[in-house]
């Protein structure tokens, strides 16, 4: 199985390396394309194995690591980025290179017994996703924080990261952010309402809900200010970021304390 997480790292590594690569060509090279499908094969295969168990799903600290990350690289590719924005590919597949690793840590399963339940499998997929496009949205707005600062300094674009004009990108920013707000909404009405039938108890506010709330607080109030005065630049692009480090301080921070330094 070791082999297996390796060949997927090995695989994104490559598939990252040709597409920053296509960035100083015309156009970009299949093979990073064909790369980066078999990266995702391999991957799924790696989540499936470990994560999915008779007696419920695997959700410790590595495993919803290398779920998010390669739910962020299905998401990233689907919306074009990898192809449109080379600097966004090394980064987003740079960053699932390593997180497809991270089970081959090892450490204590976490199981979720309620996995099997179609309404919990339902919750925590849509859950995955809306963290996957807003990931995706933050590491689309970092990149855009520095083509700001390049063009303000009269700096000349990173090649193949300049051939979109900043308001095209930042209008399909904004769809990715109103996308995963739409599923974090389901995700946390599911919560509130069905708490007791999707996880057999009542909803508790604990870091990892408060921290959930917060992010969404912050993503609601960037897509009103959006739709009803046009916000933009730097104040919304750091919103995205801030908003996308409360949801996963939420969900992953909290994991990461209890499960690797608190052991629980």
């Amino acid at each position: 199985m070791i082999l297996l997480y390796v060949l997927a790292a090995l695989l994104y590594g490559l598939a990252a390396w040709r597409y920053a690569r296509g960035a100083t060509h015309a156009s970009r090279p299949r093979d990073a394309r064909a790369l980066l499908a078999l990266a995702l094969i391999v991957h799924a295969a790696t989540i499936v194995h470990v994560t999915f168990r008779p007696d419920g799903l695997d959700l410790s600290f590595p495993q919803a690591l290398s779920v998010v990350a390669w739910l962020t690289a299905i998401v990233a590719t689907a919306a074009g980025l990898l192809r449109k924005l080379p600097g966004v590919a090394t980064i987003v597949l740079a960053v699932t290179a390593l997180c497809a690793l991270a089970p081959a840590a090892g450490g204590a399963p976490h199981r979720f017994t309620y996995g099997g339940e179609v309404w919990a499998a339902l919750h925590i997929a849509v859950a995955l996703a809306g963290y996957a496009f807003l990931v995706v949205a933050a590491l689309q707005a970092v990149l855009l924080l520095g083509l700001e600062r390049r063009i303000h300094r009269g700096s000349a674009p990173m090649p193949g990261d300049g051939a979109l004009p900043l308001l095209t990108l930042e209008r399909l920013l904004f769809r990715l952010v109103l996308a995963g707000f739409v599923l974090l909404a389901a995700t946390l009405v599911s919560g509130l309402v069905f708490s007791e039938q999707i996880f057999g108890r009542p909803l508790l506010f604990t870091h990892k809900n408060v921290l959930s709330l917060a992010g969404f607080a912050a993503f609601a109030i960037l897509l009103y200010g959006r739709w009803r005065y046009g916000w933009r630049g730097r104040r919304a692009l750091y919103a995205v970021v801030a908003g996308t480090v409360l949801l996963l301080l939420g969900y992953l921070g909290s994991k990461f304390v209890a499960q690797v330094l608190l052991g629980r």
